[in-house]
């Protein structure tokens, strides 16, 4: 489906007019949307409304229409792909309604937990039940997917295409558990989960392909089968947490790498979401601090609860020393004085180090429900700007891997310096301190259990 085909609604176009002047004010706008309730059944397909599906008043004496051949229905989607390679294009991004609808979407889900614990009775629907068993689905796979002891690379393991070649042939099966899911839409929607468990070339994950699962949920909530009005609590503190408990499992398991050497710029090795939406939980809270990660004590009473205190016992139970040495901008963020600050600059953060920043809005897939702005007219599609390579990475012609100066003449900056595992290196330093010879079996050891923490120098 063209772009042309999901026209903005009054309420879009004017908070697109107003975003670079009043950005605020144009994602509170965006969220209205998304929060109002889906029109009767009778209305067109909710998947050509903006986020939320509006009350169309039909003609009064409508035109009859032909009937359509089978076929053309699965042509009102398409198979979502990526589109961004060079800064010209996420220039175009950056300003289109697509780019503003996502970050609505993810502005209302953190709007929703506000004061919320993981723990706390939330409203689950139908189609959240349904996304919580595929998610079950997904952990019996990685159960019944062990990984190679036959490998000793601490980059990865690679049984874990095989459970990326799994998840991609049950993809259809899974979708067919969401109820009311249109058939047509499974080949599109399901390439966006496909890719939230990583990538199987590099065998690493990053905020990139959290990015991919957030961008499910969006997917499905533009198509009418969850209501962030209903289902924005559930969709955060239930479906997004059970999902990064099963990624903690497959991390754990074939010793994932960080996709790229930045460890998603300082929070975390893998993971954004959950601290962006984990300091909105905490927004209100009446005693607990931005400094209180720094006391074990506290963190462990408390990480049950919010996911940004899980994240910070999830660090320390793998890395010893203190957040000062090997997470200094957890350690920075905890100087701020009030969660509603730190939550404000999460939220900035995220729109500029993951939406906008080109080695992960690369690999942002586009299809009729997250479309690509079209170009400015006598503007050229740029359709051949680039194209991806072995590491699964879209490059312009003249900056591809092994080319440049610096990092850029090894992997590139999109890709950072290749580093294993924390899990790999506090699997290796536990042996070394053991006197073990032994090679390190990758999924011996998952969070929680007796994985000796790796020590940071």
């Amino acid at each position: 489906m063209s772009t042309s085909q999901l026209p903005p609604a009054p309420v879009l176009a004017a908070a697109a007019a107003s975003a670079a002047e009043q950005p605020r004010a144009a994602l509170d706008a965006l969220a209205a949307k998304l929060r109002a309730p889906r029109s009767a059944p009778s209305a067109p397909d909710p998947r050509t409304q903006p986020l939320a599906t509006r009350t169309v008043t039909p003609p009064a004496s409508p035109p009859p229409a032909p009937a359509a051949p089978a076929e053309t229905v699965p042509a009102r989607f398409v198979p979502a792909r990526k589109r961004i390679v060079s800064p010209k294009q996420l220039q175009r991004w950056e300003h289109s309604d697509a780019c503003r609808e996502l970050l609505a979407w993810i502005t209302a889900c953190n709007e929703a937990v506000v004061g919320r614990s993981l723990r706390d009775d939330v409203e689950t629907s139908k189609a959240v039940e349904a996304l919580l068993l595929i998610l079950d689905r997904v952990r019996e796979l990685v159960l019944a997917t062990p990984a190679d002891s036959s490998s000793s690379s601490r980059f990865g393991n690679p049984a874990f295409r095989t459970l990326h070649s799994k998840l991609g042939e049950a993809s259809g099966t899974l979708h067919a558990l969401i109820p009311d899911l249109p058939t047509a839409a499974v080949e599109e929607i399901g390439v966006y989960f496909c890719e939230s468990w990583g990538n199987a070339t590099r065998i690493d994950y990053g905020s990139g392909m959290e990015l991919n699962f957030a961008t499910w949920l969006f997917c499905l909530t533009k198509l009418g089968i969850l209501s962030l009005e209903r289902d924005a609590p559930a969709v955060v503190l239930r479906v997004f947490w059970r999902y990064v408990e099963v990624m903690r499992l497959i991390q754990s398991t074939y010793w994932l790498e960080p996709a790229g050497s930045h460890g998603v710029w300082g929070l975390d090795d893998y993971h954004f979401l959950p601290f962006l939406w984990g300091s909105a939980q905490l927004k209100d809270h009446k005693h607990l601090r931005p400094k209180c990660i720094h006391d074990a004590e506290i963190v462990e009473e408390f990480a049950p609860d919010y996911m940004y205190l899980a994240c910070i016992r999830f660090i320390n139970s793998i890395k010893t020393a203190s957040l000062r040495w090997h997470s200094p901008m957890l350690d920075d963020i905890s100087g701020v004085r009030a969660w509603r600050k730190v939550n404000e600059g999460m939220l900035k953060m995220y729109r500029a180090e993951v939406l906008l920043k080109l080695p992960i809005a690369q690999h942002i897939f586009f299809g009729s429900l997250l479309a690509f702005p079209p170009p400015a007219a006598g503007e050229a599609e740029d359709e051949q700007a680039g194209e991806e390579d072995a590491h699964g990475h879209v490059h312009p012609h003249a900056a591809k891997h092994g080319t440049g100066e610096g990092q850029a003449a090894g992997w590139g900056d999109c890709c950072g310096i290749p580093i294993p595992s924390v899990f790999a290196a506090a699997e290796e330093e536990r042996r070394r301190a053991a006197g073990s010879r032994d090679v390190a079996v990758p999924g011996a050891s998952v969070p929680g259990g007796a994985v000796r923490r790796v020590p940071f120098d």
